[in-house]
């Protein structure tokens, strides 16, 4: 009996036992899927928040306008940005390379070797050789770690080809001023000079110089105008009057003021502008810019010549208009710079003629103050053809002349009243 009670009792625990540890195995198993679901988004996590990070360091490093070259502890190449690709014309993958191999450049590969010595190097420049040469400054430093051991190098690229361009622009700019004042200043000193050692008591003799002294004393006032101008329109401080423009009219008007200069030259001059032909722009300076190209074309045109003042309509919304001589034409060499300051196909003839040099130039700023384009076509012995491009007027103003809109204003207040 007792045999019997202890046995079922046993039993009993046993199950008792059982229906614990299975529960207590049920619990633990899902308290350790909870971990591990919470370890794995975590995990998730972390590497979502590593990939942003990356991306943003990467959209960082290849937003910045100077070039980054990144360069382990044995020279090759870790990574570039898209600015130094661009900047040395690199299109292919480059990690793993050395230097070397991956530009070409000994001079480039002389600084990486210069740095393992120097540890950091300021102000490398570097000049790339092609059709367009480029100037790059280069400042590299190494890197090392936390026991002083060099880890690699970083190299940073900055652009200064349009520095050195506008460096020697402004030294061609001071030369040009300085010898185109030069050279008439002398002349009136030396004249000045000989009519105070007596040539002033010759009646003939001293009219004769004055007019000289005159007339390089017009040609210094001329070129100080050209300057001021030259240098209001490159700073922007001319605002262009942009009204309707009748381009006959305006022909017609530089035509009638270098009538004179043409007949003394024996140069026909001929206005073949196209009828109601409008534009958007500033008149008065529209003049000074056909006054500057038909005064060349007299000038270095043929004697008998002929010079044409055209115009008519363009694609896009442009008008196009153009002045053409039969003169000797213009070089190729030189049709890319004749809108230079100071550039003269042929200085002493162009001197002789009175011209400062900055003419085209003056040309070039007025028509790009609008929003045009110019340039020249040549032909050598036969005839030069300089052309601008200005906005075309809107149509409701441009098929009308201005006494065409007055009406039409006048009329519209009598139906208003």
């Amino acid at each position: 009996m007792w045999l019997l009670l202890i046995s079922t009792a046993s039993i009993a625990l046993l199950l008792v036992l059982h229906l614990w540890w299975r529960r207590r195995y049920t619990s633990l198993k899902l308290e350790n899927d909870g971990r591990s679901r919470t370890i794995a988004s975590l995990e998730e996590r972390h590497r979502e928040s590593l990939a942003y990070t990356q991306d943003q360091q990467e959209a960082l490093f290849n937003s910045m306008a100077e070039g980054v070259l990144v360069l382990n502890r044995t020279g090759k190449i870790v990574s570039a940005n898209r600015s130094l690709e661009k900047l040395l014309g690199q299109t292919s993958n480059i990690r793993g390379q050395s230097i070397m191999a991956a530009f070409r450049l000994h001079e480039l590969a002389d600084l990486v070797s210069r740095l393992a010595k120097e540890d950091t190097v300021l102000g490398y420049e570097l000049t790339l050789p092609g059709l367009n040469p480029r100037c790059l400054e280069v400042n590299a430093t190494s890197v090392f770690g936390q026991s002083s051991e060099r880890q690699g190098a970083i190299l940073v690229f900055h652009d200064l080809t349009r520095l050195k361009q506008l460096e020697n622009t402004r030294q061609e700019f001071v030369a040009n001023v300085s010898h185109e004042l030069r050279t008439p200043l002398s002349l009136i000193k030396g004249f000045v000079e000989t009519l105070q050692d007596g040539a002033k008591d010759d009646p003939v003799l001293a009219s004769r110089f004055l007019q000289t002294i005159e007339k390089h004393a017009d040609r210094l006032t001329y070129l100080i105008e050209d300057l001021l101008t030259v240098s209001r329109l490159e700073s922007g401080q001319i605002v262009m009057n942009m009204q309707p423009v009748e381009l006959k009219a305006v022909a017609q008007r530089v035509l009638e003021d270098l009538r004179a200069r043409a007949e003394e030259k024996n140069v026909t001059i001929e206005n073949a502008v196209a009828d109601e032909l409008v534009a958007r722009a500033d008149a008065d300076r529209l003049e000074q810019v056909l006054f500057n190209l038909v005064d060349n074309a007299i000038k270095y045109g043929r004697n008998p010549g002929r010079v044409i003042i055209g115009g008519k309509e363009d694609h896009d919304s442009k008008v196009e208009m153009w002045v053409r001589d039969d003169g000797p034409g213009i070089p190729p060499e030189a049709r890319e710079r004749v809108f230079e300051r100071f550039y003269r196909v042929d200085r002493a003839r162009s001197r002789e003629k009175g011209g400062t040099g900055l003419g085209l130039s003056i040309v070039k700023h007025i028509v790009q103050a609008h929003g045009g384009e110019v340039w020249v076509q040549s032909e050598l012995g036969v005839e030069t053809t300089f052309f601008f491009t200005l906005p075309q007027a809107p149509e409701d103003k441009g098929q009308r002349g201005p006494a065409a809109q007055v009406e039409a204003s006048v009329q519209t207040e009598h139906a208003a009243e």
